[in-house]
């Protein structure tokens, strides 16, 4: 099947590395895994992160005229290069959909929405404009996939029939996370590489440097950490950002060569990194979806987190991994503590992890769940 694909929060080209930039490749890799063709429809990004009304206003118009553009395009391609269905990730009141819902009205064909967000109390705030946007484009959906658990609360009582939401777990390719090298070489060197003792526990965290709820993670890791100065431990931080300075700034209580800002890294210095490390530590304050989480399970490594419905659907407490309440600071101190002094447990955290994601969140099983249902609508037999 030909697929438009759309981003409207970001587009997968696009140059700054985020969460939302891999799902959206991971969905168009696991739509080609189905054999599906998805091109993207457009890079136009219809975010607006300030809620002043006449730039929203200029975003609904800009998203108007280019979606009469595509449609003129598709309509004056071959029948055999025109789309059989729209395909957007991301919906949400602060990057509503203005392209997809119009163009598949005018094209006659199937609309489909991947992680789609709605919040009644953005009714009469300042982004008011996109939360109405959002609602039409979800309710005009023909299926919703879900990755995050929360939404479906919201997103289902906009459906005309409830099996238009589709359960999606988070999902990558596991096969691209190999676990730890058991020769211990790889580790080796990464120690001399980053002035890290061999054998002392890793701890990584892995995220964007940026105001809002990453910096709040790290402000909490900083002060969970804090309570661990008597344990041997060493902390690996991946990541890069405005706020940086602020980040250092929130971990200079440690003692020099504890705590190492690496920077960001490109995905093959990243990965053996995280899988090299002893435990995945993010705090996770807000977090929708936690796919540097997924990496680390991938990869075999436990993960300590603030819980959270996205999170609990990545990070099975007891099993491969440790929640704790959110934004509680002396109970993120303990777990960490806890698997810092038994190796053994985090070993055996570590190995179902990695099954865990074997089985539930490869690619493979993505593009089985996603094909069923696009071939569903094509068929008109969905739902």
């Amino acid at each position: 099947m030909k697929i438009a694909f759309y981003a409207p929060m970001k587009p997968p080209c696009h140059g700054r590395q985020s969460g939302d930039r891999l799902i959206a490749r991971l969905l168009m890799a696991a739509l080609a895994g189905a054999g599906h063709q998805s091109c993207l429809a457009s890079v136009f990004r219809s975010r607006d992160g300030s809620g002043e009304q006449r730039r929203q206003e200029r975003i609904r118009n800009l998203g108007a005229r280019l979606a009469e553009r595509l449609v003129r395009r598709y309509r004056a391609a071959a029948p055999g290069l025109r789309p059989e269905l729209w395909f957007t990730y991301h919906v949400y009141h602060k990057a509503p959909d203005w392209l997809g819902p119009a163009v598949a009205r005018a094209l006659d064909i199937p609309y489909v929405v991947a992680e789609a967000s709605f919040a009644p109390k953005q009714a009469d705030g300042p982004w008011a404009m996109g939360h109405a946007a959002a609602r039409d484009a979800i309710a005009a959906a023909d299926a919703v996939f879900c990755l995050n658990p929360a939404d479906a609360v919201c997103v289902r009582p906009l459906l005309d029939d409830a099996r238009r939401l589709v359960p999606l777990k988070p999902f990558l390719e596991v096969a691209r996370h190999p676990p730890r090298d058991p020769s211990g070489d790889t580790r080796r060197a990464l120690a001399a590489q980053y002035g890290l003792a061999p054998g002392d526990p890793w701890l990584i965290a892995v995220a964007m440097m940026r105001v809002g709820n990453k910096l709040d993670s790290y402000r909490l890791l900083a002060e969970a950490l804090a309570g661990l100065e008597g344990e041997r431990w060493r902390l690996l931080v991946v990541g890069d950002g405005p706020v940086r300075a602020q980040v250092e700034s929130s971990f200079a209580r440690f003692t020099c060569g504890r705590v190492v800002f690496t920077g960001a890294l490109a995905a093959d210095r990243l990965r053996p990194l995280v899988a090299n490390s002893d435990l995945f530590v993010w705090p996770g304050v807000r977090e929708p979806i936690g796919m540097a989480m997924l990496e680390a399970q991938a990869a075999g490594v436990p993960v300590v987190a603030g819980d959270s419905p996205g999170i609990a659907a990545i990070v099975d407490d007891g099993r491969t991994g440790r929640l704790v309440p959110r934004g509680r600071v002396e109970a993120f101190s303990d777990a960490v503590a806890a698997l810092l002094r038994a190796p053994a447990e985090r070993l055996a955290l570590g190995v179902r992890a990695r099954q865990a994601a074997l089985r539930d969140h490869d690619m493979d099983t993505a593009s089985a769940a996603l094909d069923g249902v696009l071939r569903g609508l094509r068929a008109g037999q969905w739902p």
